[in-house]
């Protein structure tokens, strides 16, 4: 089929190469309407066949390829894909925007307490924690949930120097050396032993360490009986 296309159009082009050296004014098409009878019919079947690919091609529909392919810019290169906003409802700040370092150093042992209700999680609230807890780069040490990798994991029921909100704020805040230097004594142990650094000036807020904790009780997996919080 190929090569009879190509000796159509090989014909086509003699014909209208002949018009032209004849020096006369008619143009291909008219030369082409002089060709043979059999020349023409093949001519006539190559059009009909044309026709009917460019119709099935614009009637095609995209392929899952195509439809995800990404849009190009005028330079050739793929565009930036612009991210998909969340749809959770805002959640307005329960706590301050002071640095938890400054919170946990100014306020007297044992009163700083969570401002986010544990009584009902709130699921939307949980999530905003994680990616909070994944934005300092909590996972890296404690992993993506919570559950422990090089670090010890923060959803069983071991709490190394108590389960209290207060605790667990000064903890990550002040790091367990400085915690050890104000008098507080490990009260359980884990297979991984190792100093927790401080993330008071790293967390930039005390909202945000809250909601990091939130996201910590959210993740818990022990049993109900023994939570102390």
């Amino acid at each position: 089929m190929k090569f009879r296309y190509v000796g159509i159009i090989a014909m086509l082009s003699m014909l209208s190469m002949t018009a032209c050296a004849a020096g006369t004014d008619k143009s291909a098409a008219k030369a082409a309407d002089n060709a043979k009878p059999e020349v023409v019919a093949e001519i006539k079947k190559v059009e009909a066949v044309s026709e009917k690919v460019v119709v099935a091609a614009a009637e095609t529909p995209a392929t899952p390829e195509a439809a995800a392919a990404p849009a190009v810019g005028a330079d050739g290169f793929a565009l930036p894909v612009q991210k998909k906003k969340s749809t959770a409802p805002e959640i307005k700040p329960l706590a301050s925007d002071k640095s938890p370092h400054d919170v946990a150093t100014d306020a007297a042992k044992g009163t700083l307490k969570n401002p986010y209700s544990y009584t009902t999680m709130n699921p939307d609230l949980v999530e905003a924690g994680k990616r909070k807890y994944m934005g300092v780069s909590c996972n890296g040490c404690h992993g993506g949930n919570g559950g422990g990798g090089m670090c010890p994991p923060l959803s069983n029921e071991t709490w190394v120097y108590g389960a209290d909100d207060d605790t667990l704020f000064r903890l990550v805040a002040l790091g367990s050396d400085e915690l050890m230097k104000q008098g507080y004594t490990r009260k359980g142990r884990e297979n991984v032993v190792g100093p927790m650094p401080a993330h008071g000036k790293l967390v930039k807020t005390e909202d945000d360490l809250w909601r990091i904790i939130y996201f910590i009780r959210g993740n818990f997996r022990g049993e109900a009986k023994n939570i102390k919080w």
